[in-house]
């Protein structure tokens, strides 16, 4: 049988409402009085209801957290900064997968306000006026985690996109490239998709280098989209010397369409990328790559969901993270 509060408060021989003092952390109990309660739960294996304290003290001490696809490795170091943040101010994390479909994460959104939590994370993907809609009937705070909404109207936490590429594109200009290919992310999406675009084309446009259709490419930000749109760049006639993508993981599945054709990276063809997942260095050539601080990202925007939560003073709602340009072997001057 479940063992009660009723249970503990008679093994103990107190009230039931010294044992929920106790539960809750109440200073406002003799220290030989904790000790007995303790000492009771303890024998009798009880477990404090989370709901049922929840309704009382209208806290529930439980954060919700939207992750657009829990395959791709890029949020899982972004999820333990989360959580690391968590346990230190004693939330526990609700994590939900959305596979990176809008119907899902406005679906989980609603879910996760529903079970009571105390704030909502929003890591990564499109943010739409949709997701806005379901943001604003909220009564927790909510903070965008990785990503941004074009209007700036909820907090957030990220890197600046627009300037991790432009800095990715100058670096291979620098090693005089000048046919430059991008496999990009959907141009539809404007906090990664359409910023990193931006600053592939900014690159270009200051180095006198005109942007063309038909070395702009547009993939899903995974392998095989990388694969598969460098495969197209190696048919052209007039092929890129170089390839910027969007992300580690298409940039990875470029170099392999390279070597599959019997090229050198990056003897025949450099490839830089942004992100630095773990692979990143582990693919050989090792990856040359714009390194987004992945961790601190998750990290800071518990942080911030925190201070939201308890009321503190927040200096800055909208944060940008340093990013920073990993130099390793798959880019060469051409």
């Amino acid at each position: 049988m479940t063992v009660t509060i009723y249970d503990v408060a008679r093994e103990a021989g107190v009230s039931m409402a010294t044992v929920s003092r106790v539960v809750n952390n109440n200073p406002n109990v003799k220290p030989q009085t904790r000790k007995k309660v303790f000492e009771a739960i303890e024998r009798l294996g009880y477990r404090p209801n989370a709901v049922a304290r929840g309704l009382a003290s209208k806290k529930t001490t439980t954060v919700g957290v939207v992750i657009p696809d829990i395959s791709n490795s890029i949020f899982s170091e972004v999820a333990r900064g989360i959580e690391d943040i968590a346990n230190m101010y004693h939330y526990n994390i609700i994590l939900c997968n959305a596979d990176k479909k809008k119907e899902k994460e406005i679906r989980v959104i609603n879910t996760l306000l529903e079970k009571q939590v105390d704030g909502l994370l929003f890591m990564g993907g499109t943010v739409t006026e949709d997701h806005v809609q379901a943001f604003k009937t909220a009564t927790v705070p909510i903070v965008l985690c990785g990503t941004t909404d074009d209007k700036d109207q909820i907090p957030s936490v990220d890197i600046d996109h627009e300037a991790a590429a432009y800095d990715a594109v100058k670096l291979l200009i620098g090693q005089g490239h000048r046919q430059i290919g991008m496999i990009s992310g959907t141009l539809h999406d404007p906090a990664n998709g359409y910023a990193r675009y931006q600053g592939y084309k900014k690159a270009l446009e200051e180095a006198g280098i005109a942007v063309t259709e038909e070395l702009v490419r547009i993939g899903n930000y995974r392998y095989e989209s990388g694969y598969e749109v460098m495969k197209y760049f190696l048919g052209l006639s007039d092929r890129p010397t170089a390839i910027f993508a969007a992300t580690d993981e298409m940039a990875i599945g470029a170099i392999h369409a390279i070597q599959d054709q019997g090229l050198k990276v990056p003897d025949d063809i450099s490839v830089i990328s942004v992100d630095n997942i773990r692979m990143a260095s582990m693919v050989r050539p090792q990856l040359t790559t714009v390194a987004q601080p992945m961790y601190d990202i998750g990290a800071v925007s518990m942080r911030l969901l925190t201070k939201l939560m308890n009321k503190e003073n927040v200096e800055m709602s909208k944060v940008l993270l340093p990013h920073e340009v990993i130099q390793r072997k798959s880019v060469a001057h051409v």
